[in-house]
């Protein structure tokens, strides 16, 4: 493959896979619709690179991405376009809905027409792959781990409308017969990431003396993915995966949140220590728990280790490490950030 729609491409997920695409030689066609999180300064580094052409746009606008895939004939299509935080997802279902549910409809709907246009080795060549999340299987207890067998059990606002958009993923797989390929993945964390979620707002607030929220008893326990490993799961899913099947991406790391946090303020405490001498453990704050917090996610990934040869190359450590240094040497891109309408308040309360 060597053309790529890259849907969702200036946010953090697909930011960072868009820039490891285009270092790959690959040429991508990025669409994004720049809400809030979508960000273009992300990419920066792309501005007048041939082989990255920006649209800013909807999924759901059947016009122009049948424009797109007209005039640039890509391989496959890639979808990142979603909304993403559980938070938001309590204060404002009906955006989920619209972007990840019919957004996502009139995104397959284009990429049917188009690979029914295309003939003999393109039209076999041709993928089209939904990236989704972990949280469409609901909430685990104290043992056992997310497969591509689990059946769906989605609690949030949020991860109904992804669980929505996998069905129709696999629906016009079954239907159409669209060559789709579906990933659930855990939680990503790593550069250029928006500060509303865990990691990011912690590094922010510690960094500021802030108090550091930490939801309920800090005890929730997700699986931890470096965002770089993700996007190399993804490109290898792209490569070689079978046609119709889901692959679960992890990242072999479960942790709580509080451990989460603690790690986070020692590396900070390391590398900036606060002028007034404490150690920001001390600012974890916990307040009240989020509404259906689920209580534990882990990924089973052994289906993609053993069918396509993937493993996560960070541990929790080292990627966690990476994550710190990358928001301590880029304060220019945090900062405009933050100038927007985020001010790194409490949503979904």
């Amino acid at each position: 493959m060597t053309t790529l729609l890259v849907t969702g491409g200036a946010g953090f997920i697909g930011g960072n896979f868009v820039l490891k695409a285009v270092a790959d030689d690959l040429h991508v066609i990025n669409l994004d619709k720049l809400t809030y999180a979508g960000n273009l300064d992300t990419l920066a580094t792309l501005r007048g690179n041939p082989r990255h052409v920006f649209a800013e746009g909807d999924i759901g606008n059947r016009t122009l991405v049948a424009k797109l895939l007209a005039e640039h004939r890509p391989d496959a299509i890639v979808n990142f376009a979603a909304e993403s935080h559980v938070d938001r997802s309590i204060d404002g279902p009906a955006a989920f809905v619209e972007t990840n549910v019919t957004g996502t409809l009139g995104l397959l709907e284009c990429a049917r027409d188009y690979w029914r246009s295309l003939e003999g080795a393109a039209r076999d060549r041709f993928r089209f792959l939904h990236v989704s999340t972990d949280e469409v299987y609901g909430s685990l207890g104290d043992d056992g781990k997310f497969t591509e067998r689990t059946p769906y059990a989605p609690n949030s606002p949020y991860s109904a409308s992804k669980a929505a958009s996998d069905h129709l993923v696999r629906a016009f797989n079954h239907t159409y017969g669209l060559p789709t390929l579906t990933t659930n993945c855990s939680n990503n964390y790593g550069p250029y990431q928006f500060p509303e979620k865990l990691v990011p707002l912690t590094i922010e607030k510690a960094l500021a003396g802030e108090p550091l929220p930490v939801y309920g008893d800090g005890l929730n326990i997700r699986d931890w993915l470096y965002v770089g490993d993700h996007c190399a799961a993804i490109r290898r899913v792209l490569e070689a995966g079978r046609v119709g099947e889901t692959y679960n991406i992890g990242g072999n790391s479960e942790r709580n949140n509080i451990t989460v946090v603690k790690t986070i303020c020692a590396l900070l405490d390391a590398r900036r220590p606060l002028t007034d001498g404490r150690m920001r453990e001390s600012l974890i704050t916990f307040v009240k728990d989020r509404p259906g917090h689920d209580r534990r996610y882990a990924i089973d990934a052994s289906k993609l280790a053993q069918e396509l040869g993937w493993e996560p190359t960070q541990t929790f450590e080292t990627g966690m490490a990476q994550t710190v240094d990358w928001y301590l040497a880029n304060r220019p891109w945090v900062q405009r950030v933050l100038d927007g309408s985020y001010r790194m308040e409490r949503l979904g309360a």
